[in-house]
């Protein structure tokens, strides 16, 4: 958001610039630029300065009340964190308890300065879990109800009347205390539902602003820009809402259009005699607009003046020319040309932080999703930061996003009503974002358990409801759903849940199934598949459980297929949950895609691994591992099959970077697979070339890059070089082969294998009575401390959680010494524990 500079600065600005030369003016500019005081139009993150209490309080005078040290009104105690925060940043991959489900209480002070004549100060929520109360001094000014979507708080009278209060300068030194109670319990009148395979987190865990704007400002403003299929003539329909507390009647606003390259397009001046409600404002055609696409995701600018007799506020939104069309029956088409939507999930979600990421940590997640070839993600369950969406406007990713009506039924008119509004301010928000393809209105509706009612009717007639909104909102978008086929004809496309080789049947079913489900409605979309992967887990033999799945039977996901226990047999159950067997997965997949030419796309479930209260019993306990990189970003070798299929840069990877041993027999031939993007190949094995091959995206596993070697017992070399046409890329992996056979772990030992910078990492092995190490156990590994160290854990990773199954007879963990001595353990059920002083 962009605010007015005041005309008095200006002015001082320009009597400057007359006196002095450039190369001084500027370093006067950038000091005006960034003093929040000087140049109010900059809203302030309010990142510092907090402190957090994990309960409630009594009262709101507990937040604020005189505190003498040592005395009773000095408990319950605050710790000091910074925002974003979220009440559940580790205790939700804590494997010992259930995460914390309650209310929990944030407090600052501001030192308020607004630079406008009778302005307003706004507090901008870009959102918080689940409802939120806000309080100034003693004061409740706003409450709220839902997670995801945007928010604000005026707080303009309650700052003005706390002033006049004694303690304004007595108790708090002339500064404004800002209380703020989030809530994330359970309640099955709200969504999402607790039911969902998603934690329902709790905190102030996207930023948070201070912004001062002069008493008439822009609300929202809605930019529609249409393009012909052919790219010949774009129309741009704008209009805007104004935030006017004080009642003015008239105002003049100025408009203008900057194309991508920086040229001005056209200019619109409109005096407003109404500035309640909805307002249009600009009508235009634009001949031959420069297209925004995935490859060249080209935006315009339309920046905005609103001036009246109290100021000037000014801003601007981006905004992109593209045509989109899935075409009934058929395909995706964007500027009219056929794209295949290749695309995963995100998840708000990441270790030792949970949802509160920075917007370093997103911008790292949404590049690492574009250089894996991403075009299109759908923002699983709820509506995300603008960050997120900003990144896919400027990155070309096409964007599914949706509320988060996800599991248990359909509640009452309080839960009914939640959700209008949340589908309503997630359009109203993301209105102008040309990545956006898709408004989602559920998924996974047709899963009941919150209520003693599950009526299919009911739920028919709310989805009915909500598409027509959607529609009304914003008619030149499309509407979906996922996983509720009794729905499937309301919205416009339609995601059954399709699992091939994972949930439901072998991989090799996928094409067929997902023929026949095309078949059922008027446009499908393949949302949500793929499978688990315990990092670091390998197997000489993936698809063994195979053997034991009906082939050809449907590969739909039904109720209690992602249990662990019971029921059919079934790769999620019975499966080894190895890189090795997903990589397959995902391998036959990809090339199936490739000859599906009716086929408008699909998303991969999803980019990350992220945390869930309903899967305690996962290698990683809380952790859905379907991700193709770990909660830390840890690339799985996953990642790399997607690169192979989906970019054009030239890369190259050997699988197995994270297998340090392999087995087998002595002088068997064991296969190496290659996943590049390159026209051919070439593998040595320990020096010697063992020939060039020509890559095949249909010729399965690993578009025929694959060698059977013979690995020496002990320590071996694998390495590739490849091309595409003059460039040479290359990779390079070491490991051992072992070929003694192994019988039941007895004993284990614990090793510090690194130390670097005051952090130690520990690896656990598991041997037999002979001393064999066993690379196939998967026992359950329980670490321990005591001392002067902390564990490095509930990070939901592989490496970093106390309790894990070991991936391939071993296990890691990272240790902080804080310069001290500890004594580390570890426990594994019917094994002798060990111990390691450190």
């Amino acid at each position: 958001m962009v605010y007015a500079l005041p005309a008095s600065k200006k002015n001082a600005i320009y009597l400057f610039l007359g006196m002095k030369k450039i190369a001084k003016y500027l370093l006067v500019l950038s000091f005006l630029l960034s003093s929040n005081i000087a140049f109010a139009q900059k809203s302030i993150r309010l990142n510092a300065g907090w402190e957090f209490l994990k309960q409630d309080l009594g009262g709101i005078w507990e937040a604020v009340r005189p505190v003498g040290l040592g005395n009773p009104e000095s408990v319950p105690l605050w710790e000091n964190v910074n925002l974003p925060h979220c009440v559940n940043a580790t205790d939700a991959v804590d494997p010992d308890v259930n995460y914390y489900q309650g209310p929990a209480w944030y407090r600052t002070k501001l030192k308020i300065e607004n630079p406008y004549q009778n302005g307003r100060t706004i507090l901008h929520f870009e959102g918080a879990g689940q409802k939120t109360e806000v309080y100034v001094y003693t004061t409740k000014v706003a409450t709220h109800v839902g997670g995801y979507d945007e928010w604000t708080v005026d707080i303009t009278d309650a700052v003005a009347a706390f002033q006049k209060e004694e303690v304004y300068q007595k108790q708090f030194k002339g500064q404004v205390p800002v209380s703020i109670r989030t809530d994330n319990s359970r309640d099955l009148e709200m969504i999402p539902s607790d039911l969902s395979d998603f934690n329902v987190y709790g905190g102030i865990y996207r930023y948070l602003n201070l912004v001062y704007v002069p008493p008439l400002s822009v609300d929202k403003m809605f930019a529609k820009a249409e393009v012909d299929a052919q790219g010949k003539l774009g129309k741009l329909n704008v209009s805007g809402r104004f935030y006017n507390p004080t009642g003015l009647k008239n105002a003049t606003i100025h408009l203008k259009l900057i194309d991508p390259k920086g040229k001005v397009v056209a200019q619109q001046e409109k005096k407003i005699n109404n500035l309640n409600g909805d307002t249009e404002l600009w009508s235009l055609e634009v001949s031959k607009p420069l297209l925004w696409s995935t490859d060249k995701p080209l935006q315009y600018r339309l920046q905005y003046d609103l001036v009246s007799s109290t100021g000037s506020y000014k801003s601007e939104d981006k905004i992109g020319f593209r045509n989109i069309n899935f075409v009934e029956k058929g395909p995706f088409n964007l500027n009219g040309n056929r794209l295949l939507l290749r695309g995963t999930h995100r998840h708000e979600d990441h270790a030792g932080v949970a949802a509160a990421m920075s917007e370093e940590m997103i911008r790292t997640e949404m590049q690492m999703m574009k250089d894996m070839g991403v075009n299109f993600i759908r923002l699983g369950h709820y509506q995300q930061s603008r960050i997120v969406l900003n990144l896919c406007d400027s990155l070309g990713i096409l964007v599914w996003e949706e509320i988060p009506w996800c599991r248990g039924g359909l509640g009452g008119e309080t839960y009914k009503q939640q959700t209008r509004n949340m589908l309503t301010n997630m359009i109203d928000q993301h209105y102008n974002h040309p990545s956006i393809i898709i408004w989602g209105l559920g998924n996974e509706n047709d899963w009941p358990g919150d209520f003693a009612e599950f009526d299919k009717e009911k739920i028919r007639t709310f989805m009915k409801e909500l598409n027509g909104r959607s529609h009304k909102l914003d008619s030149s978008r499309y509407t979906a759903i996922r996983r509720c086929d009794f729905c499937a004809d309301i919205v416009d496309v339609y995601s059954p849940s399709i699992w091939a080789g994972w949930y439901r049947g072998a991989y090799t079913d996928y094409k067929k199934v997902s023929e026949d489900e095309f078949s059922k409605v008027k446009r499908f979309l393949h949302v949500e598949w793929g499978g688990d992967s315990h990092a670091m887990r390998h197997s000489e033999n993936p698809d063994k459980a195979l053997s034991k799945i009906k082939i050809g039977d449907s590969a739909d996901e039904r109720a209690g297929d992602a249990s662990l226990f019971g029921g059919a047999a079934r790769i999620s159950k019975d499966g080894d949950w190895s890189e090795s067997y997903i990589t397959n997965l995902i391998d036959w997949h990809l090339k199936e895609q490739e000859n599906m030419p009716w086929l408008s796309g699909s998303a991969y479930w999803p980019f990350k691994d992220f945390s869930t209260p309903v899967r305690p019993d996962n290698p990683v306990p809380y952790m859905n591992q379907k991700g193709v990189v770990e909660r830390d970003f840890t690339k799985k070798e996953a990642y790399y099959v997607f690169q192979s299929y989906w970019t054009d840069k030239p890369m190259v990877h050997i699988y197995g970077h994270s297998w340090p041993v392999r087995w087998g027999d002595e002088g068997e031939e064991k296969m190496v697979k290659v996943y590049a993007n390159c026209t051919e190949a070439e593998i040595f094995l320990n020096g010697k070339s063992f020939g060039i091959k020509k890559r095949n995206s249909q010729d399965f596993p690993a578009a025929g890059l694959r060698w059977n070697l013979p690995f020496l017992k002990g320590e071996n070399t694998v390495k590739v070089i490849a091309k595409k046409g003059k460039v040479i890329v290359t990779d390079e992996i070491r490991f051992n082969y072992q070929t003694e056979k192994w019988t039941k772990p007895t004993k284990m030992t614990l090793t510090k294998i690194n130390e670097e910078a005051d952090v130690a990492t520990l690896e656990v092995k598991l041997f037999d009575e002979a001393g064999i190490q066993c690379l196939d156990a998967i026992n359950w590994i329980n670490f321990g401390l005591m001392g002067d160290g902390k564990l490095i854990d509930d990070l939901g990773t592989s490496s970093g959680s106390r309790k894990v199954q070991a991936y391939n007879g071993r296990a890691i963990i990272k240790v902080k010494l804080n310069k001290g001595k500890s004594v580390a353990s570890v426990k594994s059920d019917g094994i002798p524990t060990v111990f390691i002083t450190l």
